[in-house]
């Protein structure tokens, strides 16, 4: 054999030897998928401020209704502060520091609650005035939407809401007692004065959410400011017995456990179960309940467990029945307006139950077919690997991960130069010359995991693009606890 040829046979053979894909470090994913809340704050920004390019905003927040609702989180690219995804975020931090929390570092588990903490201290404030009072949201949506401007300056009207006894509002009180509840378990070790105030707050938030049934944006006043944005389209029922569930694991009390038992197929426990996320909470509902079947055989609480393994059959295409539905690169995909919310927290209920099963030591029974908990895993591995870049696209879909991400994501103060650089306002108008610019967005929201593709993997991208280039927080909060178990687990990276 010819040198040329020698060589030109052995390099052939090094690349197909070589792996398909490269390992992601999902370390720096866990990382950045907190720190990116820090670029979501509102209020008065700590010194610890690691997102520099954020400076204090929106400091009057509450003063319409003679309260302070100075604080929490913005929920996507715009400025406005509503209450339900916003507790829905903290619910799913919450989780993935109870669950994943042994998988981090102690730095990103201390790093997790301190973003837990700015939401639920934000939270106690918005019910603050029950039994007769609460909160629903700040600042006025459309006349957000019309302008273009950053938080740190804006001057659009900063309007609170909020809903008075005997209006219903079980769908956001039940949300918000069940992230009090969730984050009491969190804080528990690390600051139990602060858990047992979160706790005791979610008790009363959930007599109220129970003792005023309804949706909240049944309100014709609310649903005005909050539709269609954050309308409550799936009900009230689901939020309820989300509540009662982490009472129940917060608690051990036997009210909840009865609550459950009473309510569950009533409430639609049963129906509806393959989705999850700011709206719907059913699977979130069975997944959670399951561990106690799981770990203690409460088998009262069966039927939660028996529609648990029914939704997590339906991810296996070998199984008979329901199966969700994969784009052509593998993505787990539902149709809605933003597409990695519902892979982010469907993804994150896979790897909850994964965990059930393996510590009780059980397989996944779909009709006569059995399953490790690995096959779930991997699907959720595919998942977190797809966001990172292994992709038809060939982009990661967290900002500031990796070489190849989009550089025009729809986020009002990541678009707009910081106020350290331009100390003078740019307004409503000027701001939508930055909107329509082809230049990259100056400051980098790090962290970010952004709408993400269509059906078929396509991904047109653009700031124009909502559904495809804005972040919510309610994307990244499920990730968190995912990054978490993949960085920890060697045999799937």
């Amino acid at each position: 054999m010819k040198p040329s040829i020698y060589f030109v046979t052995v390099f052939i053979l090094i690349l197909l030897l070589l792996p398909t894909a490269i390992p992601h470090d999902y370390s720096d994913a866990l990382r950045k998928s907190i720190l990116f809340f820090e670029g979501q704050r509102s209020g008065r920004l700590p010194k610890q401020q690691r997102m520099t390019w954020r400076s204090n905003s929106a400091l009057n927040d509450g003063r319409n209704l003679k309260t302070d609702l100075v604080g929490g989180y913005y929920d996507a690219g715009d400025n406005v502060k509503f209450h339900f995804p916003m507790a829905f975020t903290a619910t799913m931090l919450a989780w993935s520091s109870i669950d994943f929390g042994r998988y981090m570092s102690q730095n990103d588990f201390r790093h997790n609650l301190v973003a837990l903490k700015w939401a639920t201290d934000y939270l106690l404030k918005t019910v603050s005035q029950l039994p007769d009072r609460i909160f629903v949201q700040v600042g006025e949506a459309q006349a957000d939407h019309d302008c273009w401007e950053r938080p740190e300056d804006m001057d659009t009207p900063r309007t609170a809401f909020a809903l008075d006894a005997p209006y219903p509002a079980s769908d956001l009180a039940g949300e918000i007692a069940a992230a009090l509840a969730a984050a009491s378990i969190a804080f528990k070790q690390a600051n139990p004065k602060y858990s047992t105030i979160l706790l005791n707050k979610a008790v009363q938030t959930f007599q109220y959410a129970d003792s005023h049934r309804g949706s909240y944006t049944e309100n014709p006043g609310v649903k005005q400011a909050v539709c269609p944005f954050y309308c409550s389209v799936n009900g009230y029922k689901d939020e309820l017995l989300w509540g009662a569930a982490w009472l129940r694991r917060a608690t051990g009390e036997d009210y909840y456990l009865t609550y459950l038992v009473n309510n569950g197929q009533a409430f639609g426990a049963n129906f509806n179960y393959f989705e999850f996320g700011w709206d719907n909470k059913v699977g979130g509902v069975n997944v959670l309940v399951a561990k106690e079947v799981f770990e203690k055989n409460v088998t009262a609480l069966a039927a939660y467990k028996d529609t648990a393994e029914k939704m997590m059959c339906a991810f296996l295409p070998e199984t008979n029945g329901p199966h969700m539905t994969y784009t052509p690169g593998g993505l787990l995909y539902k149709h809605g307006s933003s597409q990695l919310q519902n892979t982010a927290a469907l993804s994150f209920l896979l790897l909850t139950y994964a965990d059930y099963l393996t510590t009780s030591s059980q397989q996944l029974n779909c009709g006569n077919l059995k399953f490790q908990p690995d096959s779930l895993r991997r699907i959720v591995k595919r998942q977190v690997d797809y966001v990172l870049g292994d992709n038809p696209m060939k982009l990661s879909y967290m900002i500031g991960y990796g070489e190849q991400y989009p550089r025009l994501i729809h986020h009002r103060g990541s678009s707009i130069p910081s106020f350290t650089v331009h100390p003078t306002a740019f307004g409503c108008s000027a701001g939508w010359n930055i909107f329509a610019s082809p230049n990259p967005n100056p400051n980098i929201l790090i962290g970010a995991v952004i709408g993400g593709p269509d059906v078929n993997d396509k991904f047109i991208g653009g700031r124009t693009n909502a559904s495809e280039t804005e972040p919510t927080t309610y994307i990244n909060a499920p990730f968190v606890g995912v990054f978490a178990y993949f960085k920890s687990n060697p045999k799937f990276s």
